[in-house]
């Protein structure tokens, strides 16, 4: 393993995201909630990463929560499903985002 390799890690994100013309959310829909699995050396370069490609991507963030990395959420007792570790594992080794899950938000005001 290189230095470099040794000092990536993958943060758990979610990243609450607005309407922008072209984002690709389906009609109707006021915003999103991501799940995403960003690598960084640290959660504020996870962050900063994940929010500059989901721009590029015509989406439009406003709020990103961080979980920590899989060490921590395992020490906070998180059970972490086989297919979750393979999506932080594809976002280390691919030095990537993986966006997991989108949870589209819908106004309930009628």
């Amino acid at each position: 393993m290189t230095a470099k390799e040794s000092r990536q890690k993958v943060f758990t994100l979610l990243v609450e995201v607005g309407r922008n013309a072209g984002d690709g959310l389906p009609d109707g829909a006021t915003g999103a909630a991501l799940m995403c699995y960003a690598s960084g050396v640290d959660e504020a370069e996870a962050v900063r990463e994940t929010v500059a490609i989901l721009k590029q991507a015509d989406l439009a963030p406003l709020d990103v929560s961080g979980y920590g990395t899989l060490d921590e959420r395992l020490a906070e007792g998180h059970d972490i499903p086989d297919e979750e570790r393979a999506l932080m594992q594809r976002a280390l080794d691919e030095n990537s985002v993986i966006v997991a899950q989108m949870t589209p938000f819908y106004d309930k005001a009628d």
